[in-house]
């Protein structure tokens, strides 16, 4: 990130940009958003959304629907036993002390591994802490402790990355309220062990950095539906040519074909291309000729990536999405309103809590920004959306007719919340994409685990892409000049 040179001047004023004499002004020579530790740029595009296959459930819960989703970025592996163990080390060592209960409620459940007529206690011992599991899916864990584990994930990256660019030292004793947290740090409530600040134009002293600078990235968060099916279809692999938008074929799985082995006839031929269940008893094969080689979750770089790279967006372990499950989801979503763009239910607005002079109140106990959720008053005369909560619209709400009923007439509730991919323990047509099932989000399994996705800025085909078409134009001449 640098500064554009003194010499380029405001398209709106005429005032030199990046000029102490000029009153200091920034525009920035952006780089492009850096690419965060595991992740993988998912190029955004339109698709079909919904089930590939013929729906044998009969839930009739994944109508197909043509949507477009935007470019973001997703991890290229399932996050592991070893990327979690990580973060309760530093959650004990941060909050330990003062709130043993923050690492406490953030452990995974490893008696998800228990069965009544199964022996599988060797797994509630081993599979989280075992080194010999370090690199594979975590599970046990729900999708609370799952975006839990995201916002963490964003703090950390974020201060690893003022620390290479030496503008914060490494301070590792940093402890509740002073911990180190991106949204406290840009609103100017984390001061930290500053080693050298930017310089400010403005004034010619030194500042930290902002939002504007586009050195923090955006936040690691659980996916969409959309942007996890997207992703798991990567139907960018059948693209007929550059040179135009023809998918050849849709896909029943991240591969080719309507096989589950691979079909190339070389020294694979045969290989099962996910971990998943093949039959009745079956979990991984015969002795001597195992099919996938996995009774339980595989190493999260095993089989192979589909064509963005990803890998295991079938089988293996199912993983939550950030969205709250809804049957009809698909078949609500409205074209005049723009909502087949990053279609998502789970909205339920905040915003930040402010003093009288429009400033974030102090931060929480854990050194995080305090928020409130969005009064239905608040935005009554809005004309893009009427309610903060509006996780059931038109499906589930007042003007929509339905309810549901949990634990009476169905499991569907406002903690339900979307699982996708099959797992180890599934048939192969809970490997296709386009499949969905829920569990409410305070409950665990040890089918399901999760990944995070971040959120593309700029250009969607990467940073060499500033979005929209380039022509070639003549040079306007300016016949007279201020």
């Amino acid at each position: 990130m640098s500064s554009c040179g003194s010499k380029q001047r405001s398209d709106a004023t005429g005032w030199k940009y990046n000029d102490t004499k000029w009153g200091g002004f920034e525009k920035l020579d952006y780089e492009g958003q850096a690419t965060g530790p595991n992740l993988v740029l998912i190029e955004g595009g339109t698709f079909t959304m919904g089930t590939t296959e013929e729906d044998v459930t009969y839930e009739w819960n994944a109508i197909p629907r043509r949507i477009t989703v935007s470019s973001f970025y997703m991890d290229e592996t399932e996050v592991t036993n070893i990327m979690y163990r990580e973060y309760l080390y530093w959650l004990n060592k941060l909050y330990g002390d003062s709130y043993p209960e923050v690492y406490k409620n953030s452990l995974p459940d490893t008696l998800v591994w228990r069965e009544e007529l199964s022996y599988n206690e060797p797994f509630v011992e081993t599979y989280f802490r075992h080194p010999a599991y370090d690199d594979y899916p975590v599970v046990g864990v729900n999708w609370l402790q799952a975006n839990d584990f995201a916002s963490w994930r964003t703090d950390w990256v974020n201060k690893m990355i003022l620390v290479d660019r030496g503008i914060l030292n490494l301070n590792n004793d940093e402890k509740d309220e002073n911990a180190f947290n991106t949204k406290a740090y840009l609103a100017g409530k984390y001061s930290g062990d500053v080693r050298k600040n930017l310089k400010d134009l403005s004034t010619g002293g030194t500042r930290p950095v902002r939002f504007e600078d586009g050195i923090l990235l955006p936040e690691y968060r659980l996916p969409t539906e959309a942007e996890w099916e997207y992703a798991a279809l990567a139907l960018v692999g059948k693209l007929a040519s550059e040179r135009d938008e023809r998918i050849t074929d849709r896909r029943f799985y991240p591969w080719d074909g309507t096989s589950v082995r691979y079909r190339r006839r070389d020294k694979s031929q045969g290989r099962m291309l996910a971990n998943f269940k093949r039959g009745r008893g079956d979990y991984m094969g015969v002795a001597g000729n195992l099919n996938d080689k996995s009774h339980i979750p595989a190493e999260v770089r095993t089989f192979l990536p589909n064509d963005f790279g990803l890998y295991n967006m079938a089988g293996n372990v199912s993983e939550w999405t950030s969205d709250l499950y809804r049957p009809l989801t698909s078949s609500t979503l409205r074209d005049v309103e723009n909502q087949d763009l990053n279609p998502y239910r789970g909205n339920k607005f905040k915003t930040l809590i402010l003093d009288d002079d429009g400033r974030p109140v102090e931060k929480d106990s854990l050194g995080r920004l305090r928020y409130r959720y969005v009064k239905d008053d608040e935005v009554a005369d809005r004309e893009n959306y009427k309610k903060g909560n509006v996780q059931d619209y038109l499906d589930g709400d007042e003007q929509s007719n339905v309810m549901y009923a949990s634990g009476k007439s169905t499991l569907i509730s406002d903690k339900a919340r979307v699982i996708k991919g099959g797992s180890w323990a599934d048939r192969a047509y809970w490997l296709s994409p386009g499949t969905r099932r829920f569990k409410d989000e305070d409950k665990a399994s040890c089918t399901i685990g999760f990944r995070c996705a971040m959120t593309r800025t700029g250009g969607p085909a990467g940073n060499g892409d500033t979005a929209g078409n380039q022509f070639k134009v003549s040079k306007r001449k300016v016949k007279r000049k201020y």
